[in-house]
């Protein structure tokens, strides 16, 4: 069952908790309430509530704030519990408390499962906090699992995961760090629940529920994260400046979260980011790239670069991206801003399609302009052959950032160094010549580069927009049309080097490959079929205007 929690302030005083499961009663209250006073309405809710979910009312009707009716903490308190059982009534928290209980340990569910529950979002890995040993703890409850259950222990780092079907519940002790200045590994030591939470990187991943059946369901939260999921907050639990400092990994998750939940971060936070952003250095650009990967999957993504922008560790991670910032006028005609152009195109391109490497290319696609930026007195501000040189510059940005130097990075190239066939040709006559080279090259990445060049549209002038779009129509039937009739994706010329090697007694030469790209060319001109006969027949004729002679020829059928 899903729900939201509404919280009604007034002072420093929790006055109202709302669930879904009375909304409408709510509403009918709200409704009723016209000249009546705020604090009859309070009142009125605070009764309904707690009738509602079964609770004794225990309240202060002392001269308090006005006399408000307040709702103690506790019974708030109650009704969290109520609903947070909710979530954990399975099989697997049903053992997991049986196991704590019989080995006499706490027993917590901490950090992103305990976030998801409140942001409904589903999640199948479990973070299990023990106040005690967490590897005692998974052996056991592995143990009440019984056949099927899996358990992998890592006794360097003191947890032990526990595999059972399609969930995964990793148990680790409670436990308190600090760190030395070079250096992001902490010290460990046996702690409280109080020092797990403590060491927890923000408020919303820093709630823990308790498994113990004496307090089951109990929701430990002593950093408001509840109260900042509900203000979409990214916040520390303690010092932002020790936590960033002890860490630096967790400004990039900082601005992941943000990103992800489309949370705010909060003011305090957001000036540590830009304290402590020198920090980042003695991360490993693995990690860095682990989470750079999660902000570009985000449903927006924009929002992350700009945050990593704002806060100035774009600059240091991303040098070649900070490079496409700002705009120069010279006799009053500027360029647009390619940076913020990149991000618009980015986003567009998120919201058609979640392949990662398909945003990597996107992000990527105009990286060259900076380098390619030259002012001419009659066209104004160029980027002539930025999508070459982009494409060139690839290996490198990889290669730095510790991404695959693979096929991933192969067909980020590809679609950079292409992304700009398709819009020369929508730019003009949409011709079968130009249609079937552009599916030659692109092969069985067309289809990911026609979405790259759609989201490239980002021209404020509409008619111009639509000039672009309705001719990027006309280049996909052709393209539609012309893989039909002709084959053309990925397609090996009909005659080969072998075959021509053959015919004409030749040893490898510049001959051959001449032979082949004229072969090649005809049929993507549509000179001739794609078909072995026809291509063959051409391959004679130009060999003779080569002053080649024939020495095999095949027996005619």
């Amino acid at each position: 069952m899903g729900f939201v929690f509404h919280t009604v302030k007034y002072v420093s005083h929790t006055v109202v908790f709302i669930s879904h499961s009375v909304k409408q009663r709510i509403y009918q209250e709200i409704s009723s309430f016209i000249q009546g006073s705020l604090e009859k309405l309070l009142l009125h809710l605070s009764l309904l509530l707690l009738s509602e979910n079964g609770c004794t009312i225990s309240s202060k009707q002392q001269k308090m704030d006005k006399g408000i009716f307040f709702v103690t903490l506790r019974q708030i308190e109650k009704m969290h519990t109520m609903e947070l059982k909710e979530h954990f009534a399975g099989r697997i928290f049903s053992l997991i408390s049986e196991t704590a209980d019989e080995l006499g340990l706490e027993c917590y569910v901490v950090g992103g499962y305990v976030r998801d529950i409140f942001l409904n979002r589903p999640s199948k890995d479990i973070d299990v906090v023990v106040v005690g040993s967490g590897i005692e703890m998974a052996q056991a409850f592995g143990k009440k699992l019984g056949r099927g259950a899996h358990v992998s222990v890592f006794k360097n780092f003191g947890t032990a995961q526990v595999k059972f079907k399609d969930t995964e519940v990793e148990f680790v002790g409670a436990r308190k760090e600090s760190y030395s200045h070079d250096s992001r590994k902490p010290i460990v030591e046996d702690g409280t629940l109080e020092d797990d939470q403590n060491r927890r990187d923000f408020t919303i991943n820093a709630m823990a529920v308790c498994l113990n059946k004496a307090r089951f369901g109990e929701l430990v939260d002593p950093f408001g994260g509840l109260e900042d999921l509900k203000e979409r907050t990214i916040r520390t639990p303690l010092d932002p400046d020790i936590t960033f400092s002890d860490d630096p990994l967790r400004m990039m998750r900082c601005i992941r979260f943000a990103t992800q939940l489309n949370f705010y971060i909060d003011d305090e936070t957001f000036e540590a980011l830009e304290r402590n952003k020198e920090r980042i250095k003695i991360i490993s650009r693995e990690r860095i790239a682990d989470e750079l990967n999660k902000i570009l999957l985000s449903p927006v993504p924009s929002k992350g670069f700009i945050d990593l922008d704002r806060c100035g560790l774009l600059e240091l991670i991303f040098p070649e991206l900070v490079a496409l910032q700002g705009v120069e006028v010279r006799n009053g005609r500027g360029h647009k801003d390619n940076f913020y152009h990149t991000l618009e195109v980015v986003d567009n391109i998120s919201r058609v399609s979640n392949d990662l490497w398909l945003r990597w290319a996107t992000l990527l696609h105009d990286i060259g302009k900076p380098r390619t930026k030259r002012w001419e007195p009659k066209a104004g501000w160029t980027f002539h052959n930025h999508n070459f040189i982009g494409e060139k510059m690839i290996p490198e940005i990889f290669r730095k950032m510790k991404l695959p130097m693979n096929e991933k990075m192969k067909y980020v190239q590809k679609l950079v160094g292409l992304h700009m066939r398709p819009i020369v040709i929508a730019d003009e006559e949409v011709t079968d010549s130009a249609v079937r080279r552009l599916l030659f090259e692109a092969g069985d990445d067309i289809d990911d580069l026609m979405m790259l060049c759609e989201a490239d549209i980002t021209s404020k002038n509409e008619a111009r927009k639509q000039r672009f779009l309705d001719n990027f129509k006309l280049v996909r039937q052709k393209l539609k049309d012309l893989e039909e009739k002709d084959r053309i994706r990925n397609f090996q010329p009909p005659v080969d080097g072998a075959e021509i090697m053959q015919v004409f007694n030749l040893q490898p030469c510049r001959e051959i490959g001449s032979l082949k790209s004229s072969i090649k060319d005809a049929i993507l001109d549509g000179a001739i079929p794609n078909e072995h006969d026809a291509a063959f027949e051409y391959m004679l004729k130009k060999a003779e205007q080569m002053g080649l002679k024939p020495v095999n020829l095949p027996e005619k059928k």
